[in-house]
């Protein structure tokens, strides 16, 4: 993990220092401008790096780790980085820190190839190493989140590939392939990128879907719970609060498009906040009417130790009150007046003895 850490911070300062000089060349020439989106991207995908390393490095807290350090530091590099960003490019990403990285990688080549930066003559042997290389990358980024036509992407790859030996041969054969490298470069990268980012939104589609299904799932069986908690203090109290129970099939069939499954858990949310009422609403008359059944029996164990239990009146309401407790749905209304006026008799009672003494 310290290597780890050791490269990755090796590999910030130089990509840092790298996007300063391509940004000074863009800002030194009004003809880049139109470049100036995708180098604000690539700054915040490497704001976005160096903020996961940053947290990576306090967990790791120079090796004074746990098996929960462990754990975490893990999903610090294989789970998604924040990407809020102002850049709309980057906001709507989800991708881990390597695969952050190599994002980078391709929209930096990316941006040196169309700035010309390249010498056109030693170094072109290097670039094409480099494309061999990014050609790799690709190939195991399809293997590891296969694209929705692995026939195409596999012809892609290919056409790429052919393309780099034609270069390849030319150049050994003593052809010029300044003119040729670049564009290729950018097919690639272009490539790669939409690899990366296809990946990463098809992950997002799978959460949302797999997130809708757990939520209408949630929501079924509280519906049912919640017929049975309407059925209960319908048949327990009278009145009873006259909310209508979310019916959740009501919002139809699950969407297939992730815009679609985007309005439907926006409306499940909806459906989750109506139950929360008639929850509260029903769950609060059932509670009352137990409230009013503890209410007596405190009354009478009160009278009990101030040695009014057998006052006629008392007896009475209190009585009276646990009869109407006791019917099924019980007048609710009329136990709140009449345990109020068990109340007030027995506060009568004490306040009478306490006047003859």
């Amino acid at each position: 993990m310290l290597a780890y850490l050791g490269a990755l911070d090796a590999w910030i300062a130089g990509r840092r220092s790298e996007l300063g000089a391509l940004d000074a060349e863009i800002l030194a020439n009004p003809g880049y401008a139109p470049l100036t989106s995708d180098m604000a991207l690539s700054m915040a995908l490497w704001q976005a790096v160096k903020n996961r390393y940053d947290l990576l490095l306090v967990t790791w807290d120079s090796g004074r780790v746990g098996p929960a350090e462990c754990e975490r530091l893990s999903s610090l590099i294989w789970g998604r980085l924040d990407t809020t960003s102002s850049n709309a490019q980057l906001g709507g990403m989800s991708v881990s820190l390597p695969e952050a990285c190599r994002l980078s990688d391709a929209l930096v080549a990316q941006l040196r190839t169309r700035l010309n930066l390249d010498p056109a003559g030693e170094q072109q042997v290097s670039r094409l190493r480099d494309l061999r290389a990014q050609l790799e990358r690709i190939r195991d980024q399809i293997r590891a989140e296969p694209p929705p036509s692995p026939q195409a992407a596999a012809a892609q790859v290919a056409q790429l590939a052919a393309r780099v030996e034609d270069l390849s041969a030319r150049r050994e054969r003593g052809g010029d392939i300044g003119g040729l490298l670049g564009p290729l470069e950018i097919d690639a990268a272009r490539y790669e990128r939409d690899l990366i980012v296809g990946g990463a939104q098809r992950r997002e589609n799978r959460d949302v879907l797999a997130r809708a299904r757990e939520l209408q799932a949630d929501l079924a069986v509280r519906e049912q719970a919640l017929r049975q908690l309407v059925d209960k203090t319908v048949a327990a109290v009278s009145p009873a609060p006259k909310y209508a129970v979310p019916d959740v099939a009501a919002l139809g069939p699950m969407p297939n498009t992730r815009s679609g499954l985007d309005g439907y858990v926006a409306k499940l949310a909806q459906v989750g906040k109506a139950m929360q009422v008639v929850q509260d609403a029903y769950g609060h008359a059932l509670a009352e009417r137990d409230q009013l059944v503890a209410f007596v029996d405190a009354l009478v164990v009160k009278a009990s130790a101030l040695g009014h239990a057998d006052d006629p009146d008392f007896t009475d309401l209190t009585g009276l009150a646990r009869r109407l407790l006791d019917r099924t749905p019980a007048p609710i209304v009329v136990v709140r007046q009449v345990v109020a006026a068990g109340q007030a008799q027995l506060d009568w009672l004490s306040n009478a003895e306490g006047g003859r003494a």
